[in-house]
């Protein structure tokens, strides 16, 4: 059984990264209380209430400095919840080894996407769409690394909404936010800037994650005293995270993005392969 400092260590480092990378903590989450023996179901139950004590921390903060656009968070989040309400039915009636399996395929995804995305430099859409010019879907921040104002205007917001929902769906079944997705979403289709992709996913991943809880809680495999560690560390994490990532560059963000994608998408593909639960 995993020992509470190290929980509490744990969750510090999937805080950090998660608001780092608009992530969630999960992606960190999973793979080490699974490594330390915890049942992959419970694993991901716990890690849905770090996502939520993640873009807690996160969300407040990036609002505070203007990074975070409440309008493209609040009309995907109606999409994303009704995925994550029916991911996590699914992952209740999974064997452990389909979820392992299915957790490294999604982030090895994501980790291709993205590398194509890399060395793209952003460039704001120059048209907007009706419908989204309609939501008022735009906005602006000051970029500290830029010494600029940075204007921009989402765009395809039907089309979003609809990936959102498959996004939420994987948010559900494997508890980790599914930030990674979203993100991907933010930056292609919906044409966002990385930073304020990153910090509206942050936003959205809490409000998914909470309706996924409470099929894990009905279902009995959320620990009221691990969940307890885990959100003392996650908060812990996310306000340092936090700190740091708004002091990077755009780039800096997408790499770290990449690399850690990478690393534990072949992590948990090799222990589905293996039946390592």
């Amino acid at each position: 059984m995993i020992s509470p400092s190290v929980l509490i260590f744990v969750s510090i480092i999937a805080g950090f990264v998660g608001a780092l990378s608009g992530m969630g903590g999960g992606i960190i989450l999973i793979p080490a209380l699974t490594f330390f023996g915890l049942d992959i179901k419970q694993a991901i139950a716990l890690s849905m209430i770090s996502v939520i004590a993640t873009s807690s921390g996160a969300a407040s903060a990036y609002a505070r400095d203007h990074l975070t656009n409440l309008k493209v968070g609040m009309f995907l989040e109606m999409f994303t919840m009704m995925g994550a309400l029916a991911g996590a039915s699914i992952t209740v009636v999974s064997g452990q080894r389909f979820l392992f399996l299915i957790f490294g395929m999604v982030l090895l995804l994501s980790w291709g996407m993205s590398l194509v995305q890399y060395r793209a430099v952003w460039k704001p859409a120059s048209r907007q769409d009706r419908f989204s010019q309609w939501l008022e879907l735009e906005g602006k921040y000051y970029d500290q690394t830029e010494h600029r104002v940075v204007e921009y205007k989402a765009v395809r917001a039907p089309i979003g909404g609809v990936l959102m929902f498959i996004a939420g769906m994987i948010a559900g079944l494997l508890g980790i936010g599914a930030g990674a997705v979203k993100v991907l979403i933010h930056d292609l289709i919906m044409k966002l800037p990385p930073k304020v992709s990153t910090t509206t996913s942050n936003l959205i991943i809490g409000v998914t994650a909470l309706a996924g809880t409470g099929v894990y809680l009905s279902a009995g495999f959320i620990r009221p005293g691990l969940a307890a560690l885990v959100i003392l560390g996650v908060v812990i994490g996310s306000f340092l995270g936090t700190r740091l990532f708004v002091r990077l560059s755009n780039q800096a963000v997408r790499w770290f993005f990449l690399v850690v994608l990478l690393a534990l998408g072949v992590q948990m593909i090799w222990r589905g392969i293996r039946g390592v639960a």
